[in-house]
């Protein structure tokens, strides 16, 4: 059995090494894939990313099953088009994933199907967002309607940081934010305290099946300082999603969005993740729905995955999910990310990278922005590098996840010292 995992990054890596373990699958094939897919004996990069191109190759090569990693080519209509030629895929159609490719319909949605979320108002008008921001005050968060690699958000806890992500959102071309119909919009919310936890499952159309828990750190610097990131690092399972914070979650969020995507006339299918605030009291709001697994959290949750990769997608892609029992291992996974000079705004390529240790059982680099080139691995992304551990604790998974990456060296690296503070605190 062929398989191709689509995407570039740390997730990708993931993915696709987990997949190569099951006995069922003869190949596994990574587009356009990274340094460390091009360095894994088990897995064959295929450097195309046109999805035209890569639909045909996947024809041409009989692949029996595509997973899509990131959001990009689930909102440019991947999964209708690789259906449409009677190709095997998981993931969202690119009507589902507007949850992800437009805030602006996220956020609508959830007030029409009555999932709890932070209030909002969206706007195109610069001046009338600077107004509304002077009426709200600050603390407040703006965040840009297109994707934006986990980079569109600002948590503004000044009215001038709020004024200035609103001109950089409508007027700056900087962010490198893909617009949707429309032009430039942003969604300015008010402001939830509390703890932030990722909630991830897969739906098959009918069903739904949660996997493990985990938690990301979002900021740049330890403490959780600096600008938003896409993820600095993660664990799993996250002690903040409680048995009555997981069931409420599934309640109030979950399936009321499949339900309602399907009320709206939408069939879910692939990863959902629910990005939540949980307050003091176990009460939660919806951030952001994003339409695949996230990037760092996949590296530790595919960690503790014990059961076959393989076979839970084949459930996922079959409606079999309702039957599906997933096994994990009970050990703690942390994730430590290696960032590249000037992450997130300018990340600096073509840096080398020594040092790489030995992959094993309990401890994992995997890459994300790396390329190989005459044998030596170059930075070329913002994230570079997941270093990702497991052990019997929180505090053991993060002092074997910074010892592997104690040898790793590439100038201006960035990486917070502190992640999975939280789970040591509560």
């Amino acid at each position: 059995m062929k398989v191709l995992v689509v995407g570039s990054g740390g997730r990708e890596h993931a993915m696709a090494w987990k997949l190569a373990q099951s006995p069922r699958i003869q190949q596994v094939y990574v587009a356009p894939g990274n340094g460390g897919t091009a360095k894994d004996p088990g897995l064959i990069n295929v450097p195309i990313t046109d999805l035209a191109q890569l639909r045909q190759w996947a024809i041409d090569n009989s692949v029996f099953l595509t997973l899509v990693g990131p959001e990009a080519p689930l909102a440019a209509g991947i999964v209708d088009d690789f259906r449409a030629h009677g190709l095997r895929i998981f993931g969202p159609t690119q009507a589902a994933a507007q949850l992800e490719s437009s805030k602006a319909f996220s956020k609508a949605f959830m007030q029409r199907h009555g999932i709890p979320t932070a209030e909002f108002e969206t706007f195109t008008d610069t001046a009338l967002a600077h107004a509304y921001v002077d009426r709200k005050g600050a603390p407040i968060v703006v965040k840009a309607d297109g994707l934006a690699a986990g980079k569109g958000v600002v948590v503004a806890m000044t009215l001038a940081q709020a004024h200035e992500a609103i001109d950089f959102m409508l007027t700056d071309t900087t962010l490198g934010v893909a617009h949707n119909m429309g032009g430039a919009r942003v969604v300015i919310e008010e402001f939830l305290q509390g703890e932030e936890a990722s909630f991830m499952v897969l739906c098959d159309g009918k069903h739904v099946a949660a996997l493990a828990t985990s938690q990301d750190h979002k900021r740049l610097l330890d403490g959780d300082e600096g600008p938003n990131t896409g993820g600095m690092g993660a664990y799993s399972p996250a002690p903040v999603v409680t048995a009555d914070v997981h069931a409420r979650a599934m309640r109030e969020v979950i399936l009321p969005t499949i339900r309602g995507m399907e009320k709206d006339g939408i069939v879910y299918t692939g990863f959902l993740y629910a990005g939540l605030m949980i307050d003091p009291q176990g009460r939660i709001k919806t951030l952001e729905f994003n339409c695949r697994m996230g990037d760092p959290e996949t590296q530790p949750i595919l960690m503790r995955l014990k059961s076959d990769f393989l076979e839970v997608l084949l459930a996922a892609t079959s409606e079999g999910l309702e039957s599906l029992e997933m096994e994990w291992d009970r050990r703690v996974a942390l994730g430590v990310v290696m960032a590249a000079a000037g992450y997130p705004m300018n990340p600096r390529k073509g840096d080398p990278i020594s040092g790489l240790p030995e992959d094993s059982d309990e401890a994992m680099v995997f890459h994300a922005g790396t390329t190989e080139t005459d044998g030596q691995i170059l930075t070329s992304g913002g994230r570079v590098l997941c270093v990702t551990a497991l052990a019997d604790s929180v505090r053991q998974a993060q002092q074997k996840a910074y010892q592997t990456a104690s040898s790793i060296e590439f100038d201006g690296m960035q990486m917070r010292k502190d992640i999975g503070f939280r789970a040591l605190k509560n």
